[in-house]
């Protein structure tokens, strides 16, 4: 059988910051066409059948392009959980290819999308915890959002949890948003896992978390993405 071409894709780059250390934790690889189109221009050209496939070759890729741009923190890449089942070297592959660029295995965070469905979540956590004897780092990406949850927090401690940009927005004014981020933060801690609040856009939301005690983020307020380039953020005072 004749394997499809993938479409031409690249990479912008959004740092995490972390505002206690005035640093950046980490770079996330974002999916943008060549010219910097947006992600969905890509993901809307692909046939189904080889999302998993271009999940793998995506990770590949935005590790070759970090290392050219001279990446020396850490770099966040996203997973879709079914992608272990067609193809089974997911992330080995991606452990490969971080050692051919002299990225050190702790270094990498793998993102898992929650806004796909995990069919076994105790297997998929077997599964994580095989890879993070090497040293790699797991968050669970849009939390909040998708299909797994909190069953997949129970059963998977990942050392990030990612706010779901919905919860974030707006919490300043959002009392019900508020005890549930609350409640979220306080889980969280008790497992001594990370929290990151992305999509930050406005200081009111990151004053907020700031005072419910969470040090890393992600959104406009400190950077937009870097259409190939690390873009150094902005910390607000």
């Amino acid at each position: 059988m004749e394997t499809r071409a993938i479409p031409e894709f690249s990479f912008a780059y959004q740092p995490i910051v972390d505002i206690e250390a005035q640093t950046v934790f980490a770079y996330e690889a974002l999916v943008r066409g060549p010219a910097n189109e947006p992600a969905g221009t890509i993901f809307g050209a692909l046939d189904p059948q080889d999302l998993h496939r271009f999940d793998r070759a995506a990770r590949i890729r935005a590790i070759e392009l970090a290392a050219s741009l001279g990446l020396e923190t850490s770099l966040s890449l996203n997973l879709l959980p079914q992608s272990l089942d067609g193809t089974p070297d997911a992330i080995s592959s991606t452990i490969e290819a971080a050692m051919r660029a002299r990225i050190p295995a702790q270094n990498l965070i793998i993102e898992v999308t929650e806004g796909e469905m995990i069919l076994d979540v105790i297997g998929f956590a077997e599964h994580m915890n095989t890879y993070r004897a090497q040293g790699i780092r797991f968050a669970i990406d849009d939390f909040g959002a998708g299909f797994s949850g909190l069953n997949l927090l129970a059963e998977f401690q990942p050392d990030e949890v990612k706010l779901d940009m919905h919860l974030v927005r707006d919490i300043e004014s959002k009392g019900p948003r508020q005890a549930i981020v609350r409640a979220v933060i306080q889980a969280c801690d008790d497992l001594g896992i990370d929290v990151i609040a992305e999509g930050i856009e406005k200081e009111a939301e990151y004053r907020w978390f700031k005072r419910a005690g969470v040090r890393l983020f992600q959104g406009y307020l400190f950077c937009r993405p870097g259409f190939e380039a690390l873009a150094a953020p902005v910390f607000p005072q």
